[in-house]
């Protein structure tokens, strides 16, 4: 056992069980609320806007996964480095791949510049600097970590990597404040993340982390697109959906957040996944709409939610593929 561990209380030393494979991980999702009281057993983190990743080294093996276990290292060859320049020779930690605006701000949509490349020396030369932080230790030295409290595996990972770009420890706050919040968004953050102190870590969505938003947005399966008018290329909206008890129900159009090289590459793909069937589970009423195999899924920003369940000013931030289609659902505050 190694040395941070030994040194931990023998109640937490009988919780820790033999690791398993990094690649049987899967990563602990937090739950939409609206929650703005907390007592002393939570603590704080900022929400990033970026791409969750589990990163893992075992012996001379390393990389990056997607919460839906796809390899990114490729995608960002200069974390996967800092992780290879590690004393450390096992571990598996949990994070956020991000990129940061001039402000400090995370912006997924730059990062979309870095998502869309594979070759790690086309992936550098977009010149998009990324930053993962890392929020939680899963496995250590041989061990698994899952069962501790979060503070304790916290405190253990701020010990057991060396912190230096693009890898950062993400701080957090101990207690609640009400003005937590509005400092947060007015800084133009995303919101926080709220999580039980003394959690253990589980592999599912769990109340013991809650998502703290300033604004709406979440992730759409794209089902269609409709043509573009005037001088537009490419198509004019999208259309898209989340999914209820197995069925795809229709969200509404999105036509605004496009470039034209986004546009005109987005219809390539589009294309290439036509369909002569609406993949809705319900009548979709737009003009010139045309059907697309609902296998992509789409970051969208919104105002809120209408009465009927259509988004209001939706804007597509850009494509994502850590998430598959069917695990897309309406996200509602508990």
């Amino acid at each position: 056992m190694s040395g941070l561990l030994e040194g931990l209380p023998s109640a937490q030393r009988e919780r820790l069980r033999p690791a398993r494979p990094a690649y049987e991980i899967r990563p602990m999702l937090a739950v939409l609320s609206d929650r703005r009281s907390f007592d002393g057993d939570w603590l704080f983190e900022r929400k990033l806007d970026g791409v969750r990743a589990l990163a893992h080294r075992e012996g001379d093996r390393g990389g990056l996964t997607s919460r839906s276990g796809k390899p990114m290292s490729a995608t960002y060859p200069e974390v996967r480095e800092a992780l290879d320049a590690q004393d450390r020779a096992d571990f598996v930690v949990d994070g956020e791949v991000v990129a940061l605006d001039r402000q400090g701000r995370t912006s997924f949509e730059l990062l979309q510049r870095r998502m869309q490349l594979t070759d790690a020396r086309r992936a550098r030369a977009t010149g998009v600097a990324v930053t993962f932080y890392v929020f939680d230790l899963l496995r250590l030295d041989g061990h698994d970590l899952t069962r501790l409290p979060l503070r304790t595996r916290k405190a253990l990972l701020r010990r057991a990597l060396k912190w230096h770009d693009p890898l950062r420890f993400t701080t957090h706050r101990n207690a609640w404040d009400p003005a937590l919040l509005d400092e947060a968004c007015g800084r133009g953050w995303e919101g926080l993340i709220a999580k039980r102190a003394d959690a253990r870590y589980v592999e599912k969505r769990s109340g013991d982390w809650l998502k703290l938003k300033c604004a709406a947005g979440q992730e759409m399966v794209v089902g269609g697109f409709t043509e573009p008018a005037g001088s537009r290329t490419g198509f004019g909206a999208l259309l898209v959906g989340y999914y209820a008890h197995g069925t795809l129900r229709y969200a509404g159009k999105v036509g605004t957040g496009f470039d034209t090289a986004t546009l005109n590459r987005l219809r390539r793909r589009f294309d290439a996944l036509r369909r002569s069937t609406s993949p809705f589970g319900e009548p979709v009423r737009e003009s010139g709409a045309h059907w697309i195999a609902p296998e992509l899924v789409a970051q969208i920003a919104f105002a809120e939610w209408t009465r009927d369940g259509k988004l209001r000013h939706p804007r597509f931030l850009g494509l994502r593929d850590d998430k598959r289609p069917e695990e897309v659902v309406r996200e509602r505050a508990a």
